[in-house]
């Protein structure tokens, strides 16, 4: 899911995690006496200068410069001494889709009863990149929007049957510059963007839906099509999708005496659709889209403990080493697409941590009684790709890895404040933290194992984690988060404390029990409230290539735990809708509220499963 739906979820959870820990248990120990660093703040900086160099292009997983990367980590780890994990190896490489192109068949004709203009592509029409593929003849329907609102009272679809048809939509949403909006004012809602448009036109039976850009009030888009490969979405909605020029779609809404401005004002005056057929109308479409694969790579070091009754068991120390690239895909900043992304807190910050304590321990090795896993994650921007297939196919056996200690964006402590997460998932390690932080930092804790970051596929698992985080800030996936904002000096004391934490988890005379957190309760209510919505309570399997959604897990005590779901379930239908990714699964929840009961169908092994499912209140 690093899509832009995974970016915001992403953005969400870190604030989330920060938001929470502002009231969670703030560490009161403090210390003139801290012991003196051991973690050298030179070489880290080296390390993040490196692998934010612009000659790194980003790390994007998938990338030439992202191989580089872990041939880089991986001389580290053998300079330190440690050994490679998989059979000889220090790499585990696995398949990710890194985007797609255009395939060389893609043809487009507008027709007009029996009279037939050949489409131009990439100047009358261009095919949009999470398109189904296809070659279809199709009558054209004109659908507003295409927008169904049921919070809004307001439906494109009323009365329509577009079963089998290709449907016009304007590209935004009605009355968006009124404040007093049928809609939310003058701010965009989620119904104006195009995944949602296409999934929409799809579960109302649409066989192709043609985006056109609305007249106004959008001056800058104009009449320009969209650059294929630009837009968010799946891999594949199912519905054949384009985005035609004014002149394109003009033709054909002349047969009824129409045009874009025309229509576009009659709905804005009022709020409400003027969706019509169009006798004559025909599109004959054939869309060809190459999805790109491209293999990418964990890198993997053990160092193994030296007592005998302990040496079997490993504590994992991991951070992710992938960033965005040059921004194509899930940038904050996407009028800069194109530029190099550095990713220096997120994550070059992490990964130099993670080498740092290999370095450090790995130099004191005879006194370590357990094992350590060094692991640097590739595919993290794309939803945990990476951790998620080491969990599945691990070097060290899962039952026997004792805790994960994860660090993702380190790099910039402010207020001397640092974020941790995951101490409610063993009894001790909100101690262990707080005695090796010595007072360095004030701690904010959150208890949750589930986050945005790599910790969570651990935690699936049911290996106790800790997550150190330094919080979120205004250059967070953007050109601008480059190795000169990073302070050493505070980079170094982050850390020294994950490598205090790291010692003790491995130096303990008994391994962390695991604790599931119990997540908080959601009350059933109605509307109103400060939540963000209705609230379902899975958490998808990123890695798991499926139609539908697989359940990584069900949070205990949630609506879908309260039904039965369990993890391993693939959802196929909510609310009678069809789910085949996880963006069909997001809108259709949307469109529902607190309080409401929806029938969902899962697939778990061969046998279908229908379940209802009373939402709650998300907060």
């Amino acid at each position: 899911m690093e899509t832009a739906v995974k970016t915001r979820v992403r953005v969400f959870l870190f604030a989330a995690l920060a938001l929470l820990a502002m009231g969670a248990g703030i560490a009161p120990l403090r210390s003139d006496n801290a012991a003196p660093l051991r973690i050298d703040a030179a070489r880290l900086h080296k390390h993040v200068a490196y692998l934010a160099s612009p000659k790194m292009k980003g790390r994007g997983s998938g990338t030439p410069e992202v191989d580089k990367a872990a041939g880089y980590i991986a001389g580290e780890f053998k300079r330190a001494g440690l050994e490679p994990a998989f059979r000889g190896s220090y790499f585990q490489s696995f398949k990710v889709t890194i985007g797609a192109g255009l395939g060389k068949n893609n043809t487009a004709t507008a027709r007009i009863g029996t009279d037939g203009q050949l489409l131009k592509l990439n100047e009358d029409y261009v095919p949009i990149n999470f398109s189904d593929n296809g070659n279809e003849r199709l009558d054209v329907v004109f659908a507003g929007y295409g927008i169904t609102a049921n919070e809004y009272q307001y439906d494109d679809y009323l009365h329509m049957d577009v079963s089998g048809k290709a449907v016009i939509v304007l590209r935004h949403e009605p009355q968006e510059e009124n404040p007093h909006s049928a809609f939310a004012g003058a701010e965009l809602t989620t119904h104006s963007q195009i995944v949602n448009k296409a999934i929409n036109a799809r579960n109302h039976g649409a066989r192709a839906m043609i985006l056109v850009n609305d007249p106004g009030p959008h001056p800058e888009e104009d009449d320009t099509l969209v650059k294929f490969g630009t837009l968010a979405g799946p891999e594949n909605t199912g519905i054949l999708l384009i985005h035609a020029s004014h002149g394109t779609v003009a033709r054909w809404l002349g047969l009824a005496g129409k045009t874009l401005s025309q229509l576009q004002q009659e709905i804005d005056e009022k709020a409400v659709p003027n969706s019509f057929y169009i006798p004559g109308a025909t599109l004959e479409l054939q869309v060809e889209i190459e999805r790109r694969t491209a293999d990418t790579r964990n890198v993997a070091g053990i160092l193994r403990g030296s007592d005998s009754a302990l040496a079997a068991e490993a504590v994992v120390v991991g951070a992710h080493y992938d960033h965005l690239g040059l921004g194509e895909r899930n940038s904050l900043a996407p009028s800069q697409a194109g530029k190099v992304h550095h990713g220096a807190d997120d994550n070059a910050s992490g990964t130099a941590a993670m080498l740092e304590l290999a370095r450090t321990l790995a130099a004191n090795r005879t006194a370590l009684k357990r094992s350590v896993v060094f692991l640097a994650f590739s595919g993290e921007e794309l939803g945990l790709l990476g951790s998620s297939h080491y969990t599945k196919y691990p070097a060290w056996p899962i039952e026997q890895t004792s805790a994960m200690v994860n660090l993702d964006m380190v790099g910039r402590p402010r207020d001397n404040k640092l974020y941790v997460g995951g101490v409610g998932t063993s009894p001790s390690f909100r101690d262990v933290v707080e005695r090796a932080n010595a007072g360095s930092f004030t701690l904010s804790f959150t208890d949750s194992g589930y986050g945005s970051s790599d910790h969570q596929s651990f935690y699936l698992k049911d290996v106790p984690v800790i997550f150190f985080f330094s919080g979120l800030h205004a250059d967070y996936h953007k050109p601008t988060d480059t190795a000169d904002r990073i302070v050493a000096a505070d980079h170094a004391r982050v850390t020294e404390l994950a490598l205090r934490t790291t010692e003790s988890l491995i130096a303990a005379d008994t391994r962390p029990a695991f604790v599931k957190v119990q997540e908080p309760q959601r009350p059933v209510t109605g509307s109103g409230g400060s939540g963000y919505g209705a609230y379902f309570g899975s958490i998808p399997d990123m890695g798991e290539e499926v139609e539908g959604v697989r359940f990584a897990d069900v949070r205990e005590g949630s609506p879908a735990a309260n039904a039965g779901l369990k993890a391993g379930d693939v959802l196929v239908e909510f609310a009678g809708k069809p789910i085949k990714n996880l963006y069909d699964f997001t809108y259709a929840l949307r469109a529902h509220k607190p309080g409401e009961t929806v029938p969902v169908a899962v697939l778990r092994g061969k046998e279908r499963v229908t379940v209802s499912v009373t939402l709650t209140q998300r907060r």
